[in-house]
């Protein structure tokens, strides 16, 4: 199951696991122009964890999802 939402300068996608136990923390990911943050809620430092991309690597990302194992480079 996700969610969407758009705020002012941020789209913000939820994804919440539903799959069999044991079940992850949910994934926050906030998109705006200059960068994706991944957000995820640790239970054994009780913190969050982030992760930032850039646009350029968020794009990358995406295209290696339907790819082969291989090197490449996007133009």
């Amino acid at each position: 199951m996700f969610t969407i939402e758009h705020e002012f300068d941020a789209t913000v996608v939820t994804l919440v696991d539903d799959g069999a136990a044991p079940l992850q923390e949910d994934v926050v990911l906030h998109a705006t122009e200059s960068a994706i943050i991944i957000n995820q809620y640790d239970p054994r430092s009780d913190r969050m964890v982030s992760i930032t991309f850039s646009p350029e690597q968020w794009r990358d990302l995406t295209a290696a999802l339907d790819l082969p194992e291989g090197v490449y480079k996007v133009e």
